[in-house]
């Protein structure tokens, strides 16, 4: 149990790290108020919100091993299997990947795939 709520702290505190620092500067004015809400709305599952449209990159990814990878920063990263949301459906076609930079590394604290139903 202890060791659960270390990582739930981890976790809520690489959102508030993470939501500190991305914002909106005008650049998502024309995101259409579904999409917006989508963002808005995905949750971890752990029950971490992942924040919102600044804080979500498009990407690519690949699947190896049985594990998804991502390329963040010019480098491929596994995503690990607590980030994966497989239930929030996935409107806007492309995957979606939420990090942090925490303490020179970086963590991943969500992922959505482009064909999550």
């Amino acid at each position: 149990m202890r060791r659960f709520a270390q990582i739930a702290l981890l976790a809520w505190l690489s959102a508030l790290t993470g939501a500190a620092f991305a914002f909106d500067n005008g650049q998502y004015e024309n995101v259409p108020p579904d999409i917006r809400a989508w963002f808005k709305g995905v949750v971890a599952p752990n029950g971490v919100p992942c924040c919102d449209i600044a804080d979500g990159h498009r990407t690519e990814y690949d699947f190896r091993g049985g594990a998804y990878w991502v390329p963040i920063e010019g480098e491929w990263m596994p995503v690990p299997d607590h980030a994966i949301i497989r239930d929030r459906g996935n409107p806007v076609g492309e995957a979606v990947v939420w990090y942090v930079h925490h303490r020179g590394g970086i963590i991943i604290s969500c992922f959505v795939p482009a064909d999550a139903v």
